[in-house]
């Protein structure tokens, strides 16, 4: 698969106006970068996932957190594009998107992974457990905690101070899709080929298909006599 031209002309909030899965692709190379009182950290993404919204009935998403409508949550998806959507899970880690689409469509760009480009030394600091530096954004929750992301970010402004947006000049090489990572049921099949990634990059994450939740045994119910 070779990567989109992105249209010439369009300022980047208006082309991230657009479809989620013609933008994933052109976002690949994408640079990220996020200030901080600490200092910076810039990433260029390698692998990304797009999410749709209950608005579209051509692609139904089950896999999207606004599939069942509009919680506090996930709010800032259904905000402008360019802005950011984090949310944290397992009780741990949290995960960032770049929202895209009209306002009210809630489609986002899940940030799987990337490589760490600029403030090497701040990342490793954030992920002192990372093996090598392609390891330090190998994986959405790495790449939020290497770049400083939480969920007070979420709702933020991506294309604005104290976070810079640069799409690459040109293709940043071959894409390759496939399925999303932990989605469980009809939004993780091979229907839904929604992960985007940089084919043969080191940074890419590892692939890991849901394990199907195993129905939990019916709670006995004891009656008072």
């Amino acid at each position: 698969m070779t990567t989109p031209q992105p249209p010439s002309g369009p300022p980047l909030r208006e082309l991230l106006a657009g479809n989620a899965l013609d933008l994933a692709p052109m976002l690949l190379g994408a640079v990220l970068t996020h200030r901080t009182r600490d200092g910076l950290v810039a990433v260029r993404l390698t692998e990304v996932e797009a999410y749709l919204g209950p608005g579209d009935s051509l692609h139904p998403d089950p896999g999207s957190h606004t599939y069942r409508g509009s919680t506090q949550r996930n709010a800032p998806m259904f905000g402008p594009p360019g802005h950011l959507y984090v949310y944290f899970t397992y009780g741990m880690h949290h995960c960032a998107n770049i929202v895209c689409g009209p306002v009210g469509t809630a489609s986002a760009l899940l940030l799987r992974a990337g490589e760490v480009v600029a403030g090497g030394d701040l990342a490793r600091q954030r992920r002192p457990t990372s093996k090598s530096p392609a390891d330090l954004a190998r994986g959405p929750a790495r790449l939020a905690k290497a770049m400083g992301l939480s969920t007070a970010d979420s709702g933020r402004d991506a294309l604005a101070e104290p976070f810079t947006l640069e799409l690459p000049p040109h293709p940043a090489g071959p894409v390759s899709s496939g399925p999303r990572v932990g989605v469980a049921g009809p939004g993780g099949s091979g229907e839904y080929p929604w992960r985007f990634w940089l084919t043969g990059d080191r940074t890419v994450s590892t692939y890991k298909p849901a394990r199907p939740r195993t129905p939990q045994p019916e709670a006995t119910m004891f009656h008072k006599r």
